[in-house]
């Protein structure tokens, strides 16, 4: 997994989104940023967890913070699975995995005893200061949207 820390600076990124353009950190300066990493849209987990974060997306604005998913899979993949779930989260595109290996996500997987290169779920919490303010390695989907939420409003409540 990852050798980012908690206090940690995010590493930039660039990358190609659905609906057409970029999006690149910079673009939530002043915010912070949910980034989840899913391994391939349209399958049951990575579906499961964007309709969870789409469907809380205006608390998390209401709370400060921006949402987006990165997958390594094409731009066109992304449409597709942002139109036929009705998702309200931007989407990122990795397919150099250069984003995906810079968070430490990009790993060895096993499945029914094969092992092959993919992306680990996770999610990283970016403060507004562009600090990761806290990790999830290795999410479990059910529950997990709602507990990033939490860690949001506790990241905007402020200190007494």
């Amino acid at each position: 997994m990852t050798d980012l820390a908690v206090g940690d600076k995010a590493p930039s990124f660039k990358l190609s989104r659905d609906g057409g353009g970029t999006v690149s950190l910079a673009d939530f300066r002043g915010r912070a940023l949910v980034l989840y990493f899913y391994p391939r849209a349209d399958t049951p987990g990575c579906t499961r967890e964007s309709i969870d974060f789409s469907r809380l997306c205006p608390q998390f604005s209401k709370a400060g913070a921006e949402i987006l998913g990165v997958s390594a899979d094409s731009v066109q993949m992304q449409d597709a699975f942002r139109d036929k779930h009705a998702l309200t989260v931007a989407l990122g595109s990795d397919p150099t995995h250069a984003m995906l290996e810079a968070y430490g996500v990009w790993g060895k997987k096993s499945m029914y005893g094969r092992t092959f290169m993919g992306v680990v779920r996770a999610t990283f919490l970016i403060g507004p200061d562009r600090r990761i303010a806290r990790i999830w390695p290795k999410v479990k989907v059910p529950g997990h949207a709602d507990e990033v939420l939490a860690a949001v409003r506790e990241l905007a409540a402020p200190v007494r």
